[in-house]
Order: C-alpha cells, then structure tokens, then sequence
C-alpha cells in the first residue's frame, strides 16, 4: 500500500475559487511527494514553466479530459495488438518514465526535476505504470498517478504500433471492478486522438465532484499490490469495437 509522505508546505486554496477562465491557476511551490499528492487530490498538476531556473506551473483546467470507463473505443485492429501483447504494471516504471521524456519526442515537457519526482512518487507506492510487452521487449507504456479511485494520467509512449493504445487498454481493465463507475481516468487535456479512443470535456466543477467521490475508495488490486507482470492483454466485454 503507498506510504502517506509528510504534509507539503504550501496550500493551493480552494478549487472551486479558482479563475473560472484559465486553466494556469498556480506558480511556484517544490514537487516533493506531499506537494504533489495535496495537488493532485484538489485537482492540480505541474508542469515546467519552460526553464528549471523559473517557478513550477499548476494547472487546473476549466475543460477537463477524461476517459469513462466504459466508453473506451477498441478498434479492430487495436484489438488484434491487445492480443500480440503482455500488459505488465510497474515491472519498468524508470524506464516508462525515460521513454516519455525522450528529448526527440515534440512538444516535450518532462524535464529531469519531473522524472525524479514521480519517481519519489513511485517509490512510495503512489505513481504507476502500464506497459506494453511483446516477445520480452518493453514497446509501448503509459504512467501516472493513483490516489484511491483516481489515476491522473502524464504521459504515455509507444516504440511499436499501437503499443500505448495498448497500455492503455489494459489500464482500463485494471480499473474496471465494482468501483468502476466512481473511478476517474483523468488525461488532463483531451486532443483529437485521445476523443478517438473515447476522451470527452467535462468542466472543471464536474471534475472536482467527480474527483471527491473518487479519491475515497479502495485502489485498484494491480496499484495496491507489487505490481508485477499481469498476463496476456485481454479486454473485457464493455468497450466499444468499431
């Protein structure tokens, strides 16, 4: 089970005060393990401002992205990679975490202060990731960050066709119990390709009474456990085929 770090420094206030227009609605404050967490269960999250000379960004967005369980859509053919692949939890998270921030990858933002942080995170039990393996090669993942029914999505990789996508299929299998209709899948923002796969806007209050119903409940058996390698990729019977 994640181990609770000390109480963070700064408060971000109240939620449902922030600028109803801008989605920026914090600057400064440290990414220590109690930071992130106090952030994360208001509804926040860091991004680097641009230089690590300059202070932290925190963002709460007023149109928030995220994935219902049950409205995943699995194409064919991404089907078919589901089943050529292994979904394995926490088995690589460094190396996850260093596939996401490969300085070659557009629009990069994982900077060494973010991979050090949620590694922090990871070692008290609180970041995870998903991974995609095929014949004993890591090719694909995704991490992020669960807090009882909440996994706030960062960022996700692929070295194979498919291979996020796949990660991501298998995500939703692990967060899919008899919670599943309280837990939040949060991918910060949606874009053309996350709506693809069934990402819809939902607004910032929406989100934050979504985010109190969430928090409270038990993990997902894959996050509160090890981690460990979970099988062959396998969906369940709910998301949609097209």
């Amino acid at each position: 089970m994640p181990v609770e770090p000390p109480p963070s420094a700064w408060a971000f206030g109240d939620p449902h005060g922030f600028d109803a227009d801008d989605d920026l609605v914090a600057i400064g404050a440290d990414l220590e393990p109690g930071t992130l967490l106090a952030a994360y269960r208001r509804g926040l999250f860091p991004m680097p401002s641009g230089s690590r000379r300059d202070p932290m960004f925190w963002f709460c967005p007023v149109r928030r992205g995220v994935l219902p369980l049950a409205g995943l859509r699995v194409t064919r053919s991404l089907r078919r990679s589901v089943r050529d692949m292994e979904i394995r939890v926490n088995t690589s998270f460094a190396e996850v975490v260093a596939a996401c921030a490969d300085p070659a990858r557009p629009h990069g933002w994982i900077d060494r202060d973010i991979r050090a942080a949620y590694q922090r995170l990871h070692d008290l039990g609180w970041a995870h990731s998903v991974e995609a393996w095929r014949d004993g090669r890591l090719v694909g993942g995704l991490y992020g960050v669960a807090i009882g029914g909440l996994f706030a999505g960062e960022s996700m990789f692929h070295r194979e066709r498919d291979a996020s996508k796949v990660a991501l299929v298998g995500l939703v299998e692990l967060m899919r119990d008899e919670h599943a209709h309280r837990r939040v899948l949060d991918v910060q923002w949606s874009t053309p390709h996350l709506a693809s796969l069934g990402v819809v806007e939902i607004s910032r209050d929406d989100y934050l009474r979504r985010l109190s119903r969430a928090t409270p409940l038990p993990l997902p058996v894959a996050f509160a456990a090890s981690g460990g390698a979970q099988g062959p990729g396998h969906l369940g019977e709910d998301p949609a085929t097209t």
